[in-house]
């Protein structure tokens, strides 16, 4: 397919996702913290609790029943489209970034497995994904959300780790916010939203209302609710080397949803108490203890081989002119202005390496994408050798000077 056209079927689709997840993502943290809100000390007969809030210039009333009125109003507002738009255009995103260009974006570099090979994969664990989820939840274990949680976890982190043994940091990343959305829009469609047709459908016969599937859709609602912040990072993470670009790209995921979840909690349990309120702070350090951990050395590994002073004096004298013609002949063909791959119609991100005052430039950054990991060139697709790495390596913990 055309790049240019490319390039815009992405910028489209993935600013309706944005758009689409915006409002679902907003309708679910509303909910949750109207139903925390509610005052149940004193509800007047057949409600649950009510609340009062000021927005916008106007003051409002809620209300909540404990199941539903005795008679339907006339209009009432569902929130399902949010839902299944964003997941739809997520799909929809993935397609065109990752299937289309999957030996760039989603094949591990050097892997032998094949592009349909691996959509196959990355679709199976979507279907999987859900498949295992829903079973847990309607399973014994579904009564214990601490160790149901916990055993969730354990599957969603080891699914990213398998994911990256066979997919790119990124392939792996976005396959795993995939099965974490599939679950959560599987929720709305497969549990939720026929809880509460049944529950309109009651009313409408003049029948009670059975109250285990309303409590069920809001247990999966609240699933949904902690899900929301780890799947925004993965949303966000292709654009952060540091995390999937890591050789311990799994550990890192797993670490960021651990602190997504702790904060999320705070934010859900506040109006009750501040026990939670540590959250915040330990978020934070958790936050620079991985940007710690996660640091390029800057430096270049001695080889296994002992080495000399004559030998290390020779790796700090590096020529500038071999780098150039290396990174001419492994990046230039995307990092151009006038791209040769027929990927890109313009240089991906706007990073350009023609001239040897633009490479100077991005020499931090060509360091933490091609020398620190292997992200670049994607796919590994001009097959640069971890010799030519090293060099460029050498040249930039040498000053990376151009003279």
């Amino acid at each position: 397919m055309d790049p240019h056209i490319t390039e815009w079927l992405n910028l489209t689709v993935r600013w309706m996702h944005m758009i689409f997840g915006i409002a679902w993502i907003g309708a679910s943290f509303y909910f949750v913290w109207l139903e925390n809100h509610l005052d149940r000390s004193k509800p007047r007969e057949g409600l649950s609790g009510d609340l009062w809030a000021i927005h916008g210039g106007g003051i409002y009333h809620l209300e909540k029943y404990k199941l539903a009125p005795p008679k339907m109003p006339e209009q009432l507002h569902w929130f399902k489209w949010e839902a299944y738009a964003t997941w739809l255009s997520g799909v929809a995103l993935l397609a065109i970034v990752f299937y289309l260009n999957a030996d760039l974006y989603l094949v591990a570099p050097g892997s032998d497995l094949s592009p349909a090979a691996a959509i196959g994969i990355g679709i199976g664990s979507l279907i999987a994904g859900w498949l295992i989820y829903d079973f847990l939840c309607d399973s014994p274990l579904g009564k214990q959300p601490a160790l149901l949680g916990a055993l969730l976890f354990v599957l969603i982190i080891g699914a990213a780790w398998g994911l990256s043994q066979v997919f790119s940091g990124r392939g792996a990343f976005i396959h795993v916010g995939a099965i974490i959305g599939t679950m959560m829009v599987g929720n709305v469609f497969r549990v939720i939203m026929p809880g509460q047709r049944a529950l309109v459908g009651a009313i409408e016969q003049n029948r009670e209302p059975d109250p285990a599937l309303p409590a069920k859709a809001l247990l999966r609602s609240r699933h949904n609710n902690y899900l929301t912040l780890p799947v925004l990072f993965i949303m966000i993470s292709n654009h952060f080397p540091s995390t999937y670009g890591s050789t311990a790209n799994w550990a890192i995921l797993a670490a960021l949803a651990v602190l997504s979840v702790l904060v999320r909690h705070y934010f859900n349990t506040r109006h009750e108490s501040q026990k939670w309120a540590w959250t915040l702070p330990a978020a934070a350090l958790g936050m620079v203890a991985l940007a710690f951990v996660t640091k390029p050395d800057s430096g270049v590994q001695a080889p296994a081989v002992a080495q000399n002073d004559a030998q290390a004096a020779a790796a700090r004298s590096v020529e500038f002119d071999t780098v150039f013609n290396v990174i001419q002949q492994r990046c230039t063909t995307c990092h151009s202005a006038t791209p040769t791959s027929p990927a890109f119609a313009t240089a991906p991100a706007g990073v350009i390496m023609d001239e040897p005052a633009q490479i100077q430039q991005l020499a931090t950054r060509i360091h933490a994408q091609t020398v620190a990991s292997n992200i670049m060139p994607l796919g590994n697709i001009t097959n640069m050798t971890q010799e030519e790495r090293d060099l460029i390596g050498a040249w930039i913990a040498a000053g990376a000077s151009t003279d």
